[in-house]
């Protein structure tokens, strides 16, 4: 999934607090959303799960083709069901929809500011 200025569609980075101890949990109950549902759903572009060195913060990003994807998602039966399982694990959970603004590309070596 390459990232461009000019992409259309939705980005979507949603966040998790959890404690140390339910973060293996929160990142098994999302690898499982995004394998067995998520990536079926119409307009669904691609994602990532990533976690912090704490393992106190989880952060997914996905794209979407529009938002009325990502929403449509959120509203089947299975994804109500999994995002309560997955709040009761944490202590904060927020999905925030983003529009890209600018893409920043590395210099190649050599390359003069």
């Amino acid at each position: 999934m390459q990232i461009t200025a000019s992409t259309d569609g939705q980005t979507v980075i949603s966040t998790f607090e959890m404690t140390p101890g339910t973060c293996s949990d929160v990142l098994d109950a999302l690898q499982d959303a995004y394998e067995k549902v998520i990536r079926f759903q119409p307009g669904f572009m691609g994602g990532a799960i990533h976690v912090n060195d704490a393992q106190t913060r989880v952060a997914t990003y996905s794209r979407w083709r529009a938002r009325t994807d990502f929403q449509a998602m959120l509203r089947t039966p299975e994804m109500r069901e999994r995002n309560r399982e997955i709040a009761k694990l944490c202590a904060r959970f927020e999905p925030v929809l983003y529009d890209v603004a600018a893409v920043i590309s590395p210099g190649a070596p050599g390359e003069a500011p």
